[in-house]
C-alpha cells in the first residue's frame, strides 16, 4: 500500500517583514493606478468655453468648463432674492492672515450679500467684527476656533423651521457628510480631496534628496490610512446633493474618479477681491523702497504664504542659492512666517525675508516684483496667491500641476511653468533673468487682462448666484435667459 505523504508547508518568515512589504507595494501599486487615471481624466478634460467666437448655450448643470467664464450681467439686481446658509470652520478676522478657504467664504458670501442676498453664516469664534451689509454670522458656543457641526446644524435647524433656506452651501467638509445626506438644495465646494493629497505625498518625496535624508516613517504610517480615506471619500461624496470644483482638473477628478454624476459637479473658479488687488507701479516702487531692493535690480521674484516644506521652499531655496551664485542683480523678496523663513536669511542681502504681511500690505508687495513664484508641491485646490498677482499685473512661476495648468496659466504668455525639482525651477528663474523686467511686464499685462475676466470676486459670485438659482428652481438652469442680456 502506497503511503500518503503530507505535502511540505511553505516556509513562513518569522518576521512581518515580508507582509509589511507586500502591504506597501501593493498600496503603492493602487496610488499610482489611482494617480494616473487623475492624471490622465485632467489631462484629456475638453473645455468648451465662452472664449470661441459664438457665445454658449444649454443647461448649466451639463457644462463642464468654469462657469466664471459665463458673461453673467452684474450690474443688475438678482432676478430673485435667496436666503442662503453657509456652514465654515472659521470666519475670518479682518486682521488675520486666514487661509484659503476662509478667505474664499468670507469674499464670496460678502459679495452675495451685497448683492442683496440673505446669507447666514455657520461657523467658530472668533470672527470679523459685521459691517454694513456683511453676512448674518451665527457662532457656535464652543472655544475659539473649535468647530463643532452637530452644534451649527442645531442652530441652522431652528433658522430654517423659522423660515426655509433657499440654498446651503459647505466649505469642503464644514457640513458632515452624516447631515447632510438628504439636504436637496445643498452644495458644498471642495478645496482639495484626499487624491489630491495622496499626490502631494508623491511629489514631496520625490523632491527628497535619498543621499541625505531618509524617507521618514511618517511617510509610511500614513500611506494605508490615506489610501483609505480616498475610498471613504469616493463612498460618501454622493452624499452631497451638488458639487462646486474649484479648478477644471478638480471637476474630472470629482467626475471621472469619484463618479459622481456630471450634473451634480460644477467648476466654479475661486476669485479675489477686484478692490484689494490691481496694478500700481507707484505702490510697487515704495514697497521696495521700504525693503532696500533696488529698482534697477535685473529680476524681483517674490513668493508669499507658509514657509513650509510642503509649500515647495526647499526646492526655491535650492535653487535661488544657486541662480544667485551665477547671477547678479537678482532678487527674491519672500513674505511669509515658517520654518523656512530663518533658512532663506542665510542666503544673503539678496533675499528680503520680510515676515508675514497683513491684507492692507499685499497689494504693494505683488507690485514690487518683477515675477511671483509658487513652488507648491501640494497639487490641492488653487492657491489664491496666484490670482491676486495676476491681478496685479504680474506674470507667475508655478509648479507644472493639472490644476494650475488648466485653470491658471492657460497661455505660455502668463509665465512659466516647470517640474517640481531644482533643475527645472533654475531653469525657468534662468528664463526670466534673460527676460529682464521690459517683457515680463508685457507678460504681466496679459495676466491682468485674463485675470480681470477670470478671477474676480463679483464674476465668482454671480456664477455661485446662479447655481444656488439653479438649485432652487429649474427655470434658472438655462444660458442665457432674458435677464443675461
Amino acid at each position: 500500500m502506497a503511503t500518503l505523504t503530507k505535502p511540505k508547508k511553505p516556509h513562513i518568515p518569522t518576521t512581518t517583514t515580508t507582509t509589511k512589504k507586500t502591504k506597501l507595494l501593493s498600496l503603492l501599486s493602487l496610488l499610482i493606478t489611482l494617480t494616473f487615471l487623475s492624471l490622465h481624466f485632467s489631462s484629456s478634460s475638453t473645455t468648451t468655453t465662452s472664449n470661441s467666437s459664438s457665445p454658449w448655450s444649454g443647461d448649466l448643470r451639463l457644462a463642464q468648463f468654469p462657469w466664471n467664464r459665463l458673461p453673467f450681467p452684474d450690474h443688475s439686481p438678482p432676478p430673485a432674492t435667496l436666503k442662503i446658509a453657509v456652514f465654515s470652520r472659521k470666519w475670518p478676522v479682518a486682521a488675520s492672515a486666514p487661509g484659503g478657504m476662509e478667505r474664499h467664504a468670507r469674499t464670496l458670501h460678502s459679495a452675495l450679500s451685497r448683492r442683496g442676498h440673505r446669507v447666514h453664516v455657520y461657523t467658530s469664534a472668533p470672527h470679523a467684527p459685521p459691517s454694513p451689509g456683511d453676512p448674518l454670522v451665527h457662532v457656535i458656543d464652543a472655544p475659539p476656533g473649535k468647530w463643532r457641526p452637530n452644534d451649527a446644524w442645531a442652530l441652522f435647524e431652528a433658522e430654517h423651521h423659522r423660515e426655509p433656506f433657499d440654498a446651503v452651501h459647505s466649505e469642503s467638509v464644514a457640513l458632515p457628510h452624516a447631515l447632510a445626506r438628504g439636504v436637496r438644495n445643498l452644495a458644498v465646494t471642495w478645496h482639495g480631496v484626499a487624491l489630491e493629497s495622496l499626490h502631494s505625498r508623491i511629489y514631496q518625496d520625490l523632491a527628497r534628496d535619498p543621499a541625505r535624508e531618509p524617507m521618514s516613517d511618517a511617510f509610511n504610517r500614513t500611506l494605508s490610512a490615506s489610501m483609505h480615506k480616498v475610498l471613504d471619500e469616493i463612498r460618501f461624496f454622493r452624499s452631497y446633493a451638488h458639487h462646486v470644483a474649484i479648478s477644471d482638473s478638480a471637476g474630472e477628478m470629482l467626475r471621472d474618479v469619484y463618479q459622481i454624476p456630471p450634473s451634480r459637479v460644477h467648476v466654479i473658479l475661486n476669485g479675489v477681491d477686484e478692490r484689494e488687488f490691481g496694478p500700481d507701479a507707484g505702490l510697487g516702487r515704495a514697497f521696495r523702497a521700504e525693503h532696500g531692493v533696488p529698482e534697477d535690480a535685473r529680476l524681483v521674484m517674490g513668493v508669499a504664504g507658509r514657509l513650509v516644506k510642503d509649500k515647495g521652499h526647499p526646492l526655491l531655496y535650492e535653487a535661488f542659492a544657486r541662480v544667485a551664485r551665477a547671477r547678479e542683480g537678482v532678487y527674491l523678496v519672500v513674505a511669509g512666517a515658517g520654518p523656512w523663513a530663518r533658512r532663506y536669511e542665510e542666503l544673503g542681502p539678496r533675499v528680503r525675508a520680510i515676515g508675514a504681511l497683513p491684507p492692507s500690505k499685499l497689494k504693494g508687495f505683488y507690485n514690487a516684483l518683477d515675477v511671483f513664484v509658487n513652488p507648491t508641491l501640494r497639487p490641492q485646490g488653487l492657491d489664491l496667491t496666484l490670482m491676486e498677482a495676476m491681478r496685479c499685473g504680474k506674470p507667475v512661476m508655478a509648479t507644472r500641476f493639472p490644476s494650475i495648468r488648466g485653470s491658471v496659466v492657460v497661455e505660455a504668455e502668463f509665465g512659466f511653468m516647470f517640474a517640481p525639482n531644482v533643475e527645472a525651477m533654475v531653469e525657468v528663474i534662468e528664463a526670466a533673468a534673460e527676460e529682464g523686467p521690459r517683457r515680463l511686464a508685457e507678460r504681466g499685462r496679459a495676466c491682468a487682462e485674463y485675470a480681470r475676466e477670470m478671477f474676480g470676486a463679483r464674476r465668482m459670485a454671480m456664477a455661485y448666484e446662479r447655481l444656488f438659482l439653479c438649485i432652487k428652481d429649474e427655470m434658472f438652469c438655462g444660458f442665457p435667459l432674458k435677464f443675461d442680456y
